[in-house]
């Protein structure tokens, strides 16, 4: 309460232009409803989600400086923080203000007053151990005893006061003096100088539990001496982990010591360039990327693609849209998470059809089309060309996997860093923008695969839409990064031009349309010709098979040669013509007609008979010839028709013979014999039987006789039949699912996951290949195991029927 009530006090001191600076920096806490009280947005800027959603969007000196205030801890002053991060010089001193002020316009960081720094709690608890560093002493010491502070004082030689207030002041003050830390541990024993040293480089380790033994007995040599004197704490039942206290850590660290502070971005190889070579070379790309992403969603409106079990849309439906788009996968992929993100595709079953707002969007000239598609990929929460996992296992696109935000700074990282560039430079290659986006946005999920070039795949994103050109950020992504849509809108009209309305068709049966072809442009040519290549210009050629599929879908030779004529700049040429007249010439001459069976006979009038009956009007007969008839029924539901109509049909096999028709006598299956007794027992039968077993005549002398000469216990299952039993409950249950695995195999696998040790084994992924990782910390969930793989440095679930074999790790 104190926190928030000092952070409402600081807004209230701030004039008007500040407050709506800290407004517009943290539009999450001033969204609707509106807040009524500068205390309820104070407490809406104090939020755990509120702090969260601010964190991606931090600079890495913001990071760096709030984390060196979280070590710091409640005493944290301007001086403190700068004396820490070694920010002392005069450039240094205005680096860190700049800082301070980032923070502060975050409402993340403010001064309560006096020189001391306050800092958002969300945002300390941000990190459990900042800078790897332990609480401060006052922390640690809150349930400490008034005689155990009495007795760390005076081991250090100092009169103990009254209270416990006082004893913890002075304790507080001796310790934050790093000199007297320095020169007390000097003359300390040789062990206790290890452990010190080593306690103050190392991350600390917090106990999550309560161990339960005998005190001191985890102690390493020479702790003690620095327990008696508050150098290491414990808690009072000596129990848990032993913890450096921070101010100890940093005065054994030294001055010399300081925390990462990096307040300006790597220097970036520059180069000159003028603005229209950026507009040029935008302007190609964005055309290319606008004729692309139409051409795919035409696709997908002509034959919508198919979605995979496990949903997405898988590698051959990509293919398929890439071949009829003439566009590559990463285009492809683009094109359908944008359009899916403006809402011009969505789900529909197990097909990914285009809505009716496509309708409307492929009316729209190019310009207008590539707008709407930018500002969806502005605001992608994922990554859309990322086409392998870190397995390296193909991933389908439009997944509906979980938002990722780390994706989305990423991208506003790089159009921030590619915005922070000085006008007239542009980066002398491409990927040196990738340490600027890890400066300005460090939390930033990098999907590059392995061994490229840090944020390697949503820069070349940003080339393929045209949001940066030879290294430098384009006017369409300058008015991104600024959210300026109707700047965007008007900037892509001056950039791109206009769809076009007409092709020059040749006499060698193409047609090219340059730029961007018109949405009826593109449907006609693409219903009468087939499409060779797309982009800044598109070729279709014209063949028989395209123009058979034209006559195919009811249009006539005559409207093709009309409508290719209007949309053609010159006069059809004769190939052109020839070439419709031929294909029609020959087109329906042989026709194909659907029949569930045939009927013929050798009297003509007969089979007129059977046309006209009105008692067979439900079978839909078609007379094809004199002596031949078509059905749409099925040719059991025919026979039974002309019979109940008073004729006489009989049925033909598939080879033209008349097919006997013989009723097989029914009778009933052979009854189930009873299960035997005992089934399901492992092992085999012993002659220590039930008693059900026996007869029921047998006597007690009988039944005792058996029970003698019977073993005194039953035998052991023999899972492997190699007369050895299983030892655990953990080595049955995983025979049970690693049918691949020998008894030996199975029982190392056992006891690495009961004795927590690593262990070695061959894997089949689904893909069927062949790796072989060494797992630690596996832990039994059948039919998976959970195990840390060493391999791909994560945790990871196996799943214990593909593991092939196993080896000492």
């Amino acid at each position: 309460m104190k926190s928030r009530l000092t952070l409402a006090t600081w807004l209230s001191g701030l004039d008007g232009s500040r407050l709506a600076r800290v407004l517009t920096m943290r539009k999450d806490a001033a969204s609707s409803p509106e807040p009524r009280s500068v205390g309820e947005l104070a407490d809406r800027l104090q939020r755990p989600g509120s702090v969260a959603l601010v964190l991606p969007q931090l600079t890495l000196p913001c990071l760096q400086a709030a984390e060196a205030l979280a070590a710091l801890g409640a005493r944290a002053t301007r001086d403190s923080l700068a004396e820490l991060l070694g920010s002392t010089s005069p450039a240094a001193v205005h680096a860190l203000d700049a800082t301070l002020e980032a923070l502060s316009d975050q409402a993340l960081v403010w001064h309560d007053g006096d020189e001391a720094l306050r800092m958002s709690t969300p945002l300390r608890q941000a990190w459990s151990t900042p800078l790897g560093l332990d609480a401060p002493l006052e922390e640690l010491l809150a349930g400490t005893t008034s005689e155990e502070l009495r007795g760390m004082l005076a081991v250090l030689g100092i009169k103990p006061p009254g209270s416990k207030q006082q004893r913890l002041a002075a304790l507080v003050e001796h310790h934050s003096d790093a000199e007297r830390v320095a020169a007390l541990v000097a003359g300390a024993p040789a062990a206790t100088r290890k452990v010190l040293e080593q306690s103050a480089r190392s991350t600390p380790r917090q106990s999550l539990f309560v161990v339960f033994g005998a005190p001191d007995r985890d102690l390493e040599p020479g702790a003690r001496w620095a327990l008696d004197r508050g150098l290491l704490l414990q808690d009072r039942h000596r129990y848990g982990a032993v913890r450096m206290p921070v101010e100890v850590a940093l005065a054994l660290r030294g001055p010399d010591w300081h925390a990462p502070f990096e307040p300006l971005p790597p220097v970036a190889q520059l180069v000159p360039i003028t603005s229209s070579e950026v507009e040029r070379e935008a302007a190609v790309a964005a055309t290319a990327f606008a004729a692309h992403a139409a051409s795919v969603l035409t696709a997908c409106a002509t034959a919508p693609p198919t979605r995979l079990k496990s949903g997405g849309i898988g590698a051959r439906e990509l293919a398929r849209l890439g071949k009829a788009a003439q566009a590559d996968d990463a285009v492809v992929r683009i094109a359908l998470e944008t359009a899916y993100a403006a809402g011009l595709l969505a789900r529909d079953g197990d097909r990914v059809p285009p809505t009716e707002a496509y309708d409307a969007w492929a009316e729209q000239e190019p310009a207008e089309q590539l707008a709407v598609l930018l500002r969806a990929w502005r605001d992608l929460p994922l990554t859309p060309t990322r086409a392998r996992d870190e397995d390296n296992k193909a991933l389908p696109a439009l997944a509906g996997a979980p938002d990722c935000g780390g994706c989305l700074q990423a991208r506003h990282g790089l159009l921030t860093a590619a915005a922070g560039l000085p006008a007239g430079q542009r980066v002398k290659v491409a990927s040196e923008l990738g340490p600027l986006v890890a400066w300005h946005r460090p939390l930033a999920d990098d999907a590059s695969p392995p061994d490229t070039a840090p944020f390697s795949t949503v820069i070349r994103e940003g080339e393929l839409l045209g949001v940066l050109a030879r290294g430098a950020l384009s006017p369409l992504g300058a008015h991104l990064a600024a959210h300026a849509d109707e700047e965007l809108d008007i900037t892509a009209r001056r950039l791109l031009p206009p769809a076009t309305t007409t092709a020059r068709i040749g006499a060698d049966l193409t047609a090219v349309v340059t730029g961007t072809p018109s949405t009826r442009l593109a449907a006609l040519l693409d219903s009468t010709a087939d499409r060779e290549t797309s982009g800044t210009a598109s070729v279709w050629r014209f063949s028989a098979g395209s123009i058979r599929r034209a006559l195919d879908a009811g249009r006539t030779p005559d409207d093709i040669a009309a409508d290719l004529a209007t949309v053609s700049a010159t006069a059809l040429p004769q190939p052109l013509t020839y070439l419709i007249a031929d294909t029609a010439r020959g087109h329906g001459r042989v026709r194909i007609a659907p029949a569930a069976c045939v009927i013929h006979g050798d009297e003509p009038a007969l089979l007129a008979e059977l046309a006209a009956h009105r008692a067979l009007s439900k079978l839909a007969l078609r007379q094809l010839a004199p002596t031949v008839l078509v059905s749409d029924s099925p040719p059991a539901a025919t026979l039974a028709a002309l019979r109940a109509a008073g004729y006489a049909p009989v049925a033909e096999t598939a080879g033209g013979t008349v097919r006997i028709e013989k009723r097989l006598p029914q009778r009933a299956a052979a009854a189930v014999p009873p299960p035997r007794r005992n089934a399901g027992r492992r092992g085999p039968r012993t002659t220590a039987t039930r008693a059900s077993d026996m007869p029921t005549d047998a006597g007690t002398d009988v039944l005792a006789d058996r029970l003698l000469k019977a073993p005194p216990t039953a035998p052991e299952p023999d899972p492997f039949g190699s007369g050895v039993p299983f030892a655990t409950d953990t080595e049955e249950i995983v025979a049970g699912y690693a049918k691949h695995l020998s008894y030996s195999d199975v029982r190392q696998v056992a006891h690495a996951i009961d004795a927590g040790a690593a262990i070695t084994v061959e894997y089949v992924a689904t893909s069927g290949d062949r790796t072989v990782r060494t797992l630690s910390d596996l832990e039994l969930d059948p039919p998976y195991l959970d195990a840390w793989c060493h391999l791909r440095e994560a945790e990871r679930v196996f799943t214990l029927s593909r593991i092939h074999g196993v080896m000492p790790a």
